[in-house]
């Protein structure tokens, strides 16, 4: 495993895989995202630390044109990409379906659907030409089980895990690995943030219970992207330990921090 492309790398769980890759010693990182500034730390923090390449890409996901140029801009060290690690995602929202906003619909369709189909048909295109590679698709328990209010959210989700399954019976006969992992909640990222439209109240959604850390999710795809060639992880479902679905949480104060 020398290159691996994380997408949505700026904060949350694909600033974590940036840094678990790193730490495990991975050569090259490709961190993309639209916040350039965070990128910028994000890399300068890695490198103070670990030994290594890294090359940023600022696009919109959301745009294929966009995502074409970037790739193609990318340096002849960075290239093949072994691993992709489709991690961009969002909620926008969280209203009955009669209510909500067809603006959110459109963005989390965008980013959560077409945006990880871009990336894919783009790096797995030389995948299939060097017969090698694994793709890490982000996925969620609200792919799993939907919940009230969750109605485009969940459906968005639910269509990664279908691509998951449908990529990897087209890329299997490449050699190609694919898998996915399905997070319940996680803190230490903006999924509230956005979902609340920047609301920092309604966003205190774990002072109750202790969710998932994004370092837990990025230890996980680590160990899926590193084992042996002929080992595919396909589907890991993981929450924290107060979480048994998407709707059942015991919410009985934070028993486990330290």
């Amino acid at each position: 495993m020398k290159t691996v492309l994380i997408t949505g790398a700026s904060s949350g769980i694909g600033k974590a895989c940036a840094q678990v890759f790193a730490k495990a010693g991975v050569q090259n990182l490709i961190l993309c995202g639209r916040r350039i500034e965070r990128l910028k730390a994000l890399k300068e923090e890695i490198l103070n630390n670990n030994s290594l390449e890294i090359h940023i890409l600022s696009f919109d996901i959301r745009s294929f044109t966009e995502c074409e140029q970037a790739l193609n801009s990318l340096p002849q060290e960075m290239d093949p990409i072994d691993v992709l690690i489709n991690n961009a995602g969002l909620a926008k929202g969280l209203d009955y379906i009669h209510e909500g906003k067809l603006e959110d619909w459109e963005t989390m369709l965008d980013t959560n659907i077409k945006g990880l189909l871009y990336i894919t048909k783009l790096v797995s295109a030389e995948m299939v030409n060097r017969k090698s590679g694994h793709i890490i698709n982000i996925c969620s328990t609200a792919g799993k089980e939907v919940y009230p209010k969750g109605n485009v959210y969940c459906a968005s989700k639910f269509a990664v895990d279908a691509l998951t399954k449908a990529i990897r019976q087209d890329l299997v006969s490449f050699g190609i690995r694919v898998s996915q992992v399905a997070p319940g909640h996680v803190e230490e990222t903006e999924f509230a943030l956005n979902r609340f439209d920047g609301d920092i109240e309604r966003s205190k959604i774990y002072n109750d219970f202790n969710p998932l850390k994004a370092e837990d999710v990025a230890e996980t795809i680590y160990f899926i992207a590193s084992r042996p060639a002929h080992v595919n992880i396909q589907d890991v479902l993981m929450m924290g330990t107060q979480q048994a679905s998407s709707t059942l949480i015991v919410r009985n104060g934070r028993t486990f921090d330290v």
